[in-house]
């Protein structure tokens, strides 16, 4: 593959190219040829478009197989933020309809819409359908807008989780796990069939919280009170005409006659621009001297320099493992590796142009090692210059540890957060093995030889050992918190871990955060911290490129994200990779689930122990 596409891009410039000319006069002469064939623009309307899940980690490969280049949510962040800074830009049209949100993205978001206000700059959203959460999203424009025939299913928040014992007993595999303690629920993914009581409790105060903060949300923003919200929420869904009676948008309009109302107050040739700020991911131009400024920069890239201060973001998206991860022309890694987390972490820690660095996670946890590499990790940094935390949608267990000793944590009032607990254990999958007609002859030497075999359950004294090691590993995450958070701790230590995972907002009550906010509130609070003006933001390590898969320059830099890649080996399976597309096309939230509810099998059966949040909750 990599020498066909080498061997097209060639031919093409050399079909076009004289000989001699250096790359970097041909990229100069484009550009220029480019800049002469374009007018100049009217005042713009900028128009952004969220389809599909929303990333944490900014990604510039490619799609190489079909479909919209992947977004991040750091990406919109700042592309939303120029638009509110620009003078050409006189309106922003947002369309939410078909986005698949986390709770913390839907926060961060609707607050970016709502600061367009302090520049008088109107925010339109403008939809077929919309659903509860892409709705709240939406009530942070200043008008909203349904097609005649259109609808809204506001219907409040319902919580989801997948419980896997079923498909185990299926396969003739066996889980055998212990945990610490009664709320550290999160091998019951894999060992019931539904919820314990401790987890049906914990779960109804976490969705309590959230429910109560979206309530809130959609009142401030509709100028309603909070009983009227649960009550119209209790009354949903609404065809577009109902929802304008009862106040939940502002009108109803085909969108022909949205655009020509647009038209019509900002003039005729105002620029509705689609892409705008749109500079992420690798996206071939439609015109010729776009195109071959395209194929220069690819097979010429400029090394990237900083020199300017600079705010670096370090990400941790997905569950966190040892090791580093790898790229594939499917996508970045899926998971968070602690070697390459910590390479990344130091690499900023000792940039001297980077003076502060914010630590984005959305991460349910995972390996106790790797987020104890990184923990260190993330001492040296805080020991030369400031470092600020940022919760997204999660940052439970492992994602908790990792952040716990950072000097200031911001959380989104929904991030899922806390769960302070240790799971452990294995899966016996001896009875898979008989099903299809195999039979295993083992020799031991050594009496716990066969403690973590997939062969056995666990005998009394494995159990014993095991318990042991988990105990001690709880100690020390609660050592650790005990010893960051120090007198910000609200309740003792005991009555806030045992696996007890809370909402942003309830985690700041009980001091195991210290402010509600945003990526964009972390990155300004850090430079502020850091007493810098005006400062670049960067990412750490720089996002590969489709040149740097093909020849890399560092194989030990990995790139954090939790991705739509199947664990286990399946996302290589072309059928499988076909089928889990399909599935996501139809429902992305629930095969997002499934597959991290798979990697945690993964990682729980490779690891042993691991600080993983009880389940993965889909709630929508």
């Amino acid at each position: 593959m990599k020498t066909t596409r080498i061997f097209i891009a060639t031919f093409l410039l050399s079909a076009v190219v004289p000989i001699g000319v250096a790359p970097a006069q041909l990229k100069d002469l484009f550009k220029s040829a480019r800049s002469a064939v374009e007018s100049e623009s009217p005042n713009k309307i900028a128009h952004f478009r969220i389809k599909g899940t929303v990333g944490e980690t900014p990604n510039a490969m490619p799609t190489l197989f079909g479909g919209d280049p992947p977004v991040s949510l750091k990406s919109l962040l700042s592309r939303l933020k120029q638009a509110r800074v620009d003078d050409e830009v006189v309106a922003i049209v947002i369309d939410v309809q078909h986005a698949a949100l986390g709770l913390g993205q839907m926060e961060e978001i609707h607050e970016a819409l709502k600061k367009f206000a302090a520049v008088d700059k109107p925010v339109y959203v403008h939809a077929d359908s919309l659903q509860t959460l892409t709705y709240a999203v939406a009530t942070g424009a200043s008008h909203i807008s349904l097609v005649p025939t259109g609808d809204l299913w506001l219907l409040g928040l319902r919580g989801e989780s997948p419980y896997l014992r079923g498909t185990l007993d299926k396969i003739g595999c066996t889980p055998d796990f212990e945990q610490y303690e009664d709320f550290k629920t999160a091998a019951e993914t894999i060992t019931r069939t539904e919820p314990s009581d401790a987890s049906k409790q914990m779960t109804k105060w976490l969705l309590d919280g959230i429910y109560d903060g979206l309530v809130k949300r959609i009142a401030a923003s509709r100028g309603l009170s909070d009983q009227k919200v649960r009550e119209l929420i209790d009354d949903g869904p609404y065809l577009a005409k109902e929802a304008l009676e009862a106040g939940l948008i502002d009108s109803v309009q085909h969108r022909q006659d949205f655009i020509a109302e647009l038209k019509k107050r900002y003039g005729s040739d105002v620029d509705i621009d689609t892409d705008y700020g749109d500079s992420e991911g690798i996206k071939a131009p439609d015109d010729f001297f776009g195109m071959m400024s395209f194929l220069m920069e690819m097979f010429n890239p400029s090394p990237k320099t900083y020199t300017e201060p600079s705010v670096a973001i370090v990400y941790v998206e997905g569950a966190i493992q040892t090791g580093v991860g790898k790229a594939s022309p499917f996508g970045p890694p899926s998971g968070a590796f602690s070697t390459s987390i910590r390479k990344a972490l130091d690499k900023a820690a000792g940039d001297e142009s980077v003076k502060a660095v914010v630590l984005r996670i959305n991460s349910p946890g995972g390996s106790a090692l790797a987020s104890e590499i990184i923990l260190d990790a993330t001492r040296r940094v805080a020991a030369k210059k400031p470092l600020i935390v940022s919760m997204g949608d999660v940052a439970g267990s492992g994602g908790y540890y990792v952040a716990c000793a950072a000097e200031t944590i911001f959380a989104d009032a929904s991030t899922i957060t806390a769960s302070i607990g240790v799971i452990g254990g294995k899966i016996v999958t001896t009875e898979m093995w008989h099903k299809i007609g195999v039979n295993w002859h083992t020799i031991q030497r050594g009496k716990m030889a066969a403690m973590m075999s997939t062969a056995t359950p666990f005998n009394d004294e494995e159990r014993k050992k095991l318990r042991h090691y988990m105990g001690s590993v709880y100690e020390t995450f609660k050592g650790h918190v005990v010893s960051a958070r120090g007198d910000r701790l609200k309740k003792p230590i005991e009555e806030i871990a045992g696996g007890r995972v809370f909402t942003g907002a309830q985690a700041l009550e009980l001091g195991l955060v210290d402010r509600i906010g945003g990526l964009e509130d972390a990155i300004k609070f850090a430079a502020e911290r850091a007493d810098i003006g005006n400062y670049e933001i960067r990412v750490i390590p720089d996002p590969p490129s489709i040149f740097d898969f093909f020849a890399p320059k560092d194989r030990d830099e990995g790139y954090t994200r939790m991705s739509m890649r199947a664990p286990l080996g399946l996302g290589h399976d072309p059928s499988i990779r076909a089928m889990l597309s399909t599935m996501a096309v139809i429902d992305p939230l629930r095969v997002r689930a499934f597959l991290q509810a798979l990697t945690r099998v993964e990682l729980i059966h490779r690891e042993g122990v691991v600080t993983m949040m009880p389940q993965e909750w889909l709630i929508r």
